[in-house]
Parts: structure tokens; C-alpha cells; sequence
């Protein structure tokens, strides 16, 4: 061999063990494959590449976790150092007055619900605890008829209620665990306007996801047990788009934020959601009497029209000088047609 041809074959050998690594570098990253099993696909081969890569990069996503948990932790160091003004949730704990109000969620409606429902309903409850907890003027909260499906779905997937702090949680009806005198049902179908909130009082709310499918059912429930019962007065300070009935939770934030402001108006439209369509019954009213009152302008034009066109024919029948008809009869001729 030549000494001018020996490079080019050296350059081609080289291509030649590059291409060829390659190859078994691929057939190493094959899975080998058993007597009598099938090819693996194409398919198959990314995704098995990929499991590989994520193992791989185990390692790498702890690590970063771990990073961010530090992070946050020196955000939350930070936060409670610039807070001087003593406005940290501890400090706030501090001045929490517990109120004696007590405020019951009768879950005695178990069997009328689907588990859809129940579910709903214990998120309710979790939303209720949780605000309870850090309001400034927490009421004494109770969960009476707990048992079957609710228990069994907060079991499941909520275990931590047992460990729940400030509730009452029992299997009992509320009629066995509070006098009859104290007892006051929350019911909308009631036709007693709650004007106040006494301390002193048991307040209990329907613990039921219906849908509207049984209407008047806590009202009717009262009325077979014999105690008070009364609605929130909702229709004295708010105009809804949708019906009156309102959810576990939001009726309870209501109460909790009444107790704070001592304002039904600012309790209502601090708790209640966008979506019902809330506002202030006098601007409602306000809306309602300009929409009138439009109304009697149009109205009134129209009378006017028609005086005008009364009047008209009355000046055509008056005894008016000649010469004043021939001037003005084609003009009241025009205005004397109906419009």
C-alpha cells in the first residue's frame, strides 16, 4: 500500500469503529430479549429509555426539593423578622376571645345523600373547622350523627380528624346533648328572621348536599322536634340572582364573621360568593325604583302625546276666530292623527 493511500484508509477504519460503537452502544440500551418473546417496538423502547432517564434522575429532584424546603423556610424566617409591628399568628392567637356561642352541624341526613354528596359535605366541614380555628371570636363547634357514610370517607381519606382540637365530634343527635330551650335551627323555609345572635343559644345547621331535592326538610325537622328554629336575615340586606339556600360552610362563615363585625350586611358580603349574584337590597331598590320610574317617563311622554292630541281636536271644536283655524289646521290636523 501506497504511503498517499494510507491515510484515507485510516480515516475510513476510523469511521468504520465510530459507526460501530455506536451500533453497540444501541444494543446495549436494547433490553436483551428471551426465547420466544416478540420484538419490542419503537414505542416501547421510549418509554422504557425514558423510565431510565427519570431513575437516573432521582437523585437530582430530591436534591432540589430539599433546596426549595430550605428556601421557604428562609422566606418564613424572614417574614417573621419583619414583622415587628407583632402581627405574626402567634401574637394574633394571643387575642382570641372564645366565644360561648354554640354552633352545631347536624349530619342526621346521612342516608339522603349519594357519596358524591357526602363528599361535598366533608369538605365543608374541613372548610368550617379550618376557619373556626383561626377566627378571632371562635364559636363552640359540634358535629352531631356523625357515623356511617361520612365517617367511613373522612376515614378514607382524612384520617387526621381524629386528631381534630376544639370540636365536639359525636355519634349522638344534637337533642340528646343540648337542652331543648337552648336549640335554635337554621332553617331558610323558616319564617322567623334571626335579628341577633345569642351567645347563650345552640345554633344547629343542616348538614345536607340536596341539591334543593328535599325542600322544607330541616324546617319540617324542627317543627317535629319542637324547638325554635329562625333564617339568617339574608332578604333584609341582600338581593340574590340565585335562591336563598347557602352552603354548610358559608352559613357558618357568616356567623363567625358576624360575631367579629357585629354587621349582617359585612358578614354576608364578605362570605357570600360572586357567582350568587349579591348585592345591597338599597341599591337593589335603588336599581328597581330609576327602572320605574323610567317606566312612568315613558308613560308620562306617551299621556302627554296623547293630551296634546286631545287638545288638538278640543282647539278644532273651540269657537277661535277664522282666520286662526285656517292658519293652524293643517298643523292640527297632523298632531290630531293617532300616532
Amino acid at each position: 500500500m501506497s504511503s498517499e493511500m494510507l491515510p484515507a484508509f485510516i480515516e475510513t477504519s476510523n469511521v468504520d469503529k465510530k459507526q460501530g460503537i455506536n451500533e453497540d452502544q444501541e444494543e446495549s440500551q436494547k433490553p436483551r430479549l428471551g426465547e420466544g418473546c416478540e420484538p419490542i417496538s419503537k414505542r416501547q423502547m421510549k418509554k422504557l429509555i425514558k423510565q431510565k432517564q427519570w431513575e437516573e434522575q432521582r437523585e437530582l429532584r430530591k436534591q432540589k426539593r430539599k433546596e426549595k424546603r430550605k428556601r421557604k423556610k428562609l422566606e418564613r424566617q424572614c417574614q417573621m423578622e419583619s414583622n415587628s409591628d407583632g402581627n405574626d399568628r402567634k401574637r394574633v392567637r394571643r387575642d382570641v376571645v372564645h366565644s360561648t356561642l354554640r354552633l352545631i352541624i347536624d349530619c342526621s341526613f346521612d342516608h339522603l345523600m349519594v357519596l358524591k354528596d357526602i363528599k361535598k359535605l366533608h369538605k365543608q366541614i374541613q372548610r368550617c373547622y379550618a376557619e373556626n380555628r383561626r377566627a378571632l371570636h371562635p364559636v363552640q363547634f359540634y358535629l352531631t350523627s356523625h357515623g356511617g357514610q361520612l365517617k367511613k370517607n373522612m376515614d378514607e381519606n382524612d384520617k387526621g380528624w381524629v386528631n381534630w382540637k376544639d370540636i365536639h365530634i359525636k355519634p349522638e343527635h344534637y337533642s340528646e346533648l343540648i337542652k331543648k330551650e337552648d336549640l335554635i335551627y337554621l332553617t331558610s323555609d323558616s319564617p322567623n328572621i334571626l335579628k341577633e345572635l345569642d351567645e347563650s343559644k345552640a345554633y344547629v345547621i343542616g348538614g345536607l348536599v340536596d341539591h334543593n331535592h328535599h325542600k322544607g326538610l330541616t324546617y319540617k325537622q324542627a317543627s317535629d322536634y319542637g324547638i325554635n328554629h329562625a333564617q339568617l336575615p339574608l332578604g333584609n340586606f341582600v338581593k340574590m340572582n340565585s335562591r336563598k339556600v347557602l352552603a354548610v360552610n358559608h352559613v357558618f362563615e357568616i356567623i363567625l364573621e358576624y360575631l367579629e363585625t357585629r354587621d349582617w350586611q359585612e358578614a354576608f358580603f364578605t362570605i357570600l360568593p360572586q357567582r350568587k349574584g349579591a348585592v345591597p337590597t338599597d341599591k337593589a331598590c335603588e336599581s328597581a325604583s330609576h327602572d320605574n320610574q323610567s317606566v312612568r317617563m315613558e308613560e308620562g311622554a306617551s299621556d302627554s302625546d296623547s293630551s296634546e292630541e286631545e287638545y288638538s281636536r278640543n282647539e278644532l271644536d273651540s269657537p277661535h276666530e277664522e282666520k286662526q283655524d285656517k292658519e293652524n289646521h293643517t298643523e292640527s290636523t297632523v298632531n290630531s292623527l293617532p300616532h
